[in-house]
């Protein structure tokens, strides 16, 4: 699994930190994502998919390897982006 985040769309509501603090926190200027694991280990990738699900904002990009991206929308690929589906 790649993770991706989008600090632009980010609302800093924290929905992720809070769900998965191995991998998100909030930077102290703004309250916005910071990506602290890209590639989560198997045991975070629930609570990964979880807080993507959660954010209101959309701000969080999962790819399982081998697939196209999947926003939480479940729409395939990242909207501006060159990824497969955009």
């Amino acid at each position: 699994m790649d993770v991706r985040v989008d600090r632009h769309r980010c609302l800093g509501a924290g929905m992720c930190a809070l769900t998965a603090p191995a991998v998100f926190d909030q930077d102290e200027d703004e309250g916005l994502v910071v990506l602290l694991d890209a590639r989560p280990a198997e045991d975070r990738r629930a609570a990964v998919r979880v807080a993507a699900g959660v954010c209101p904002a959309a701000a969080i990009t999962l790819t399982e390897r081998g697939s196209a991206p999947v926003s939480p929308e479940g729409g395939k690929g990242v909207k501006g982006s060159s990824a497969p589906g955009s």
